[in-house]
């Protein structure tokens, strides 16, 4: 039985809810996307791996390997959606759906799409001679804690030496992109009647100065650290949400604070949270309050790859576009410190990503499959260089 086309699979993928999300009521399995890509991959040849995320019931990574030797290119990306509103939605997006040159649906940008154009440049491939393995990697829960790259980040990976993210980037080849923590600081003081302010420990007043830090922390970022790589080139400091008290009349007892920051490559996520924390200490002391940290989610760290790489290189020759760097975060810091040299490079535009009426253009499909197949013939049919 031939296998479906390429809008074919790029339909039965849409048509698999994958939605991922911190709230249980939204969050779906990814098992139907890993299935149908395992199935596809073994009727191409490859050797397929599922593997289930610990702690994360129906959560499941993907590894298909086609070829065998040393090295070898890594076709990465995520399995999971974002959550949408179907209401707002011109068509179902669920429904792969043609109109005006684009196609619509959830994931098609962001990112099932890539799956469907990475089997489609081996199939055009696959009869001939590979040097060096060929391997299709699906992650779980990109868009929520990046659970699935976390585990692998913990395995032996895949192995390969180079890996390529497809990530809507317009097909442009990506090198670079910050990191990403978002944090909370609650505060607890203590209730009381708001006549008076003896009778409390008001959390709202010393969040006030949290507040106040924070902001500094973020001009002395902005003062001492640059990259005019980036459209955005200096770290950014978002105080994002606040929550606290429950009644004028009384004294505020607790109040939380949640931000993110998102740090320039060189710079550690770890010790960004070790300055918060060490910035919070005599605000805490002398507003006689407790101060607890939570990591809302682990983090991203920055990512960058050398502009030397080989990959990176051969994606600035196949493209005709000069690397660059973005604002977002990807899993590519999972990959690369595996051991890879690594790529963000896929169909779409990331301006698509998480909107209603996702779409990727047609337009994009040759080229991206053009691009995948150069890739492939460069990494994998071409014996391994020292």
């Amino acid at each position: 039985m031939p296998l479906p086309s390429t809008l074919e699979k790029l339909s039965a993928l849409i048509a698999e809810n994958s939605i991922s999300s911190v709230l249980p009521e939204y969050d779906q399995s990814n098992e139907g996307v890993i299935n149908l890509l395992a199935g596809w991959c073994r009727d191409l040849g490859f050797e397929v791996s599922i593997m289930p995320i610990e702690g994360h019931p129906g959560k499941f990574n993907l590894l298909a390997t086609y070829g065998r030797g040393p090295g070898g290119l890594v076709l990465s990306g995520h399995t999971d959606t974002v959550p949408c509103n179907p209401e707002k939605w011109t068509s179902d997006p669920f429904t792969l759906t043609e109109r005006d040159g684009k196609l619509y649906g959830l994931g098609t940008c962001d990112m099932k799409g890539f799956f469907a154009l990475a089997l489609e440049a081996l199939e055009q491939v696959r009869d001939k001679t590979f040097h060096q393995p060929l391997m299709i990697l699906a992650t779980a829960d990109e868009e929520c804690s990046m659970s699935g790259a976390r585990a692998l980040s913990q395995s032996t990976g895949p192995g390969g030496r180079y890996a390529v993210i497809g990530e809507p980037s317009s097909l442009r080849p990506v090198r670079m992109h910050k990191g990403i923590i978002m944090d909370s600081i609650r505060v607890t003081g203590r209730a009381g009647h708001s006549s008076n302010p003896a009778l409390g420990i008001n959390a709202m007043d010393a969040v006030h100065e949290v507040m106040g830090e924070l902001k500094n922390l973020r001009a002395e970022l902005a003062e001492n650290y640059r990259d005019a790589h980036f459209a955005v080139q200096t770290p950014t400091l978002n105080l994002g949400c606040i929550h606290g008290g429950d009644n004028p009349n009384r004294i505020c007892g607790s109040c939380e604070l949640a931000f993110d920051l998102r740090a320039l490559p060189g710079m550690s996520n770890d010790d960004l949270r070790e300055e918060i924390r060490r910035r919070m200490n005599p605000i805490a002391a002398q507003n006689n309050v407790e101060m607890s940290f939570e990591q809302l989610f682990p983090g991203v760290e920055p990512f960058a790859e050398s502009e030397n790489s080989a990959l990176i290189k051969e994606a600035e020759r196949l493209t005709g576009h000069t690397s660059v760097a973005v604002n977002y975060a990807t899993e590519a810091p999972f990959l690369q410190n595996l051991g890879m040299e690594t790529v963000v490079l896929g169909p779409g535009s990331i301006d698509q990503a998480h909107q209603v009426d996702e779409f990727m253009a047609l337009d994009q499909i040759e080229p991206c499959v053009n691009i995948l197949r150069n890739l492939i013939e460069r990494f994998c049919l071409t014996p391994a260089r020292d």
